[in-house]
């Protein structure tokens, strides 16, 4: 790494103003800070923290974190294919399937959103925002395994354009960027987001594995869809906490997305509060559809337990509801944005059996509220100050 420190510094002349790259500044300083910790410091007198945990530190925490569910979902991928020709699936043979069905989505998803990144950064003589280390990982993440890799790309650049740069950039953004690019997919191309035929893949790397035959033809409905067509949900609860059912491709494991929790919350970058109060959120609603038992809905029978592990109930808790830049700061509005989120997610689940995956909405819905939360939080801290000071 020290070699590559020397030639970052030999080089770094022909990039700085009057240097004979000096258009591709912005190029290299995102290639240079991503690698290595700036030495830039605030210089203003004040309140400043000076630590080594810069914006792109923490955003690599992240990436970090969703590698457990990437992984996984790449074997459930080739699982679940494997499952549907009728053969015995395989580790290595299912996870080799599944990274190459996967990968082309990452590396799409990446060179879009980076790509008009690097262009806006260039354009507006800025440095490259890192933001899009964490959105370009989650929205692979969030997609059926059959979602075409142009829809992929079309998504990601309204998502980045509309959802992003127009706001400002990195830390402006009003939604949730990968959250805005799966809306975008569902509401424009909803045939490729939602039915039995898009969790199960058939059409990578038969040529490079040897398989004859396809499995187009196979159906494979999530538990949310069974239960939101009226169907009795077939997948025993190990396997929803496991993982090895069909869903978007790191959406199924709870288990991979709670090892993902922990180094979120052990890192610091994430809430707790923010976390914890999804999940109870949930639970409480789920209980008491569970108590009501409304009938002729089955959404509304499953038990309160399989709520949060079946859908995309528990990667949008740890995932996306802590989103820095998109949820609540206070500490208070916290649990507030949690409990809303955790608790609207249920019901658009249960009273919309067109759509039985909520947490997309739900979350998205916070996003517009959380400013209000954390205003309303600081007017009341405010408010009793001052009667405080009064008496």
């Amino acid at each position: 790494m020290s070699a590559l420190k020397k030639y970052l510094d030999k080089i770094k002349p022909s990039f700085q103003e009057g240097g004979k790259f000096h258009a591709f500044r912005s190029v290299f300083d995102g290639f240079e800070t991503f690698m290595f910790v700036p030495n830039d410091t605030a210089k203003v007198r004040g309140a400043h923290i000076h630590d080594a945990i810069d914006s792109k530190r923490i955003m690599s925490f992240v990436v970090i974190a969703l590698i457990p569910a990437l992984l996984f979902g790449m074997y459930n991928v080739g699982y679940q294919h494997y499952l549907a020709l009728g053969q015995t699936p395989e580790f290595i043979d299912s996870f080799i399937y599944g990274l190459l069905a996967v990968l082309p989505k990452v590396v799409v998803s990446y060179v879009v959103g980076l790509g008009i990144e690097f262009t806006v950064a260039q354009w507006k003589h800025e440095e490259i925002q890192e933001g899009f280390l964490v959105s370009g990982m989650l929205i692979p993440l969030i997609v059926p395994i059959n979602c075409p890799l142009w829809i992929i790309a079309v998504a990601t650049a309204f998502a980045v354009i509309f959802a992003k740069e127009v706001f400002g950039g990195t830390g402006m953004n009003v939604f949730n960027v990968a959250l805005v690019t799966r809306a975008f997919l569902f509401f424009s191309y909803p045939s490729m987001m939602s039915g039995d035929k898009v969790w199960v893949n058939g059409n990578y790397a038969e040529s490079i594995l040897g398989i004859n035959g396809t499995v187009d033809v196979v159906t494979a409905a999530t538990p949310l869809g069974q239960a939101a067509a009226g169907e009795p949900i077939t997948a025993p609860f190990m396997d929803t906490v496991t993982g090895l059912i069909p869903g978007s491709i790191g959406e199924t494991s709870v288990i991979a997305i709670l090892i993902g929790a922990v180094i979120l919350l052990w890192s610091g970058v994430a809430s707790w509060k923010t976390m914890l109060s999804v999940f109870v959120g949930g639970a409480v609603v789920a209980l008491l559809f569970n108590a009501v038992g409304m009938e002729n809905n089955a959404v509304a029978n499953i038990p309160w337990y399989e709520h949060l592990t079946i859908g995309g109930f528990c990667f949008g808790a740890v995932f996306m509801a802590t989103d820095p830049v998109t949820s609540a700061r206070t500490e208070c509005g916290k649990w507030v944005y949690g409990l809303l989120i955790g608790a609207m997610a249920i019901i658009i689940r249960v009273l919309n059996p067109g759509f039985p995956e909520g947490m997309m909405l739900a979350i998205l819905l916070m996003n517009i509220f959380a400013p209000l939360i954390d205003y309303c939080v600081v007017q009341s801290n405010i408010n009793k100050r001052a009667k405080r000071a009064a008496k």
